[in-house]
């Protein structure tokens, strides 16, 4: 089994620091527009998609060229706000308990499913206190063109480092979106949402995830939830 991690919203809080970081890398590399992300989605989407949106809306062009040189100002932002102390980034609740109690599995594991650039997902993870070497098949941002497309390199991934092939409905998303749910609906995976985010338990409720909660502090019932297609999967494949 593998069970996939979102980063922001649910495994921690970074109180904005990557939307500071996102105006003030599109300020350095495009100047000369007074930037907001005020009608740009961000909650649940990939980074490149966010800068993509956040362009469109100045009439900025995106090169590939700028798009590398605003990766790279946006990872320097964040990590000068988190060097000075200006960004504060906690673990939620749970988060801690819940990776350890799953890494002690046999035939689980950890991984991410994120929209963040690799450097600054592992950032973010390291600042708040978490070891990013516990998850060890990571989809990031930048490795597909939407959400739902991270899921096959996830699959990818986990052939390449763990081997064998791995049926979508063995891969558990936890996220704190409606765009974690989707992406694991539309890949026959199952999904875990968690109202850590901008998204209310009735909003997450809304779009069917195998199971909903106010946060992950509860980690004996989902450790229970999940050992119980950990059982299912080990009687169908053994």
């Amino acid at each position: 089994m593998l069970v996939l991690f979102d980063i922001d919203g649910t495994i921690l809080e970074t109180y904005s620091a990557g939307r500071r970081a996102l105006i003030a890398a599109m300020n350095l590399v495009r100047p000369g527009h007074d930037y907001t992300l005020d009608g740009v989605q961000v909650s649940g989407r990939l980074d490149p998609l966010i800068l993509g949106d956040l362009a469109a809306k100045y009439d900025v062009e995106v090169t590939p060229e700028i798009m590398d040189r605003f990766r790279e100002a946006y990872g320097a932002d964040l990590g000068r706000q988190i060097q000075s102390g200006q960004a504060r980034i906690d673990l939620l609740p749970g988060v801690s308990e819940l990776v350890g109690i799953v890494h002690e599995w046999k035939d689980v594991t950890l991984g991410l499913l994120t929209g963040n650039w690799p450097e600054t997902g592992a950032l973010k993870i390291r600042t708040a206190g978490l070891d990013p070497s516990l998850f060890t098949v990571c989809a990031w941002g930048s490795d597909a063109p939407n959400r739902p497309g991270l899921i096959p390199v996830a699959l990818e991934k986990y052939a390449e480092s763990i081997g064998g092939d791995l049926e979508n409905k063995h891969v558990i998303v936890i996220g704190d979106t409606p765009h974690d749910i989707d992406c694991a609906s539309s890949n026959g995976c199952r999904s875990l949402a968690v109202a850590t985010g901008r998204f209310t338990l009735e909003e997450l409720s809304e779009h069917d995830p195998d199971l909903a909660v106010q946060d992950l502090s509860d980690t004996s019932m989902l450790a229970d939830w999940m050992q119980g297609f950990l059982e299912t999967d080990t009687d169908e494949t053994g």
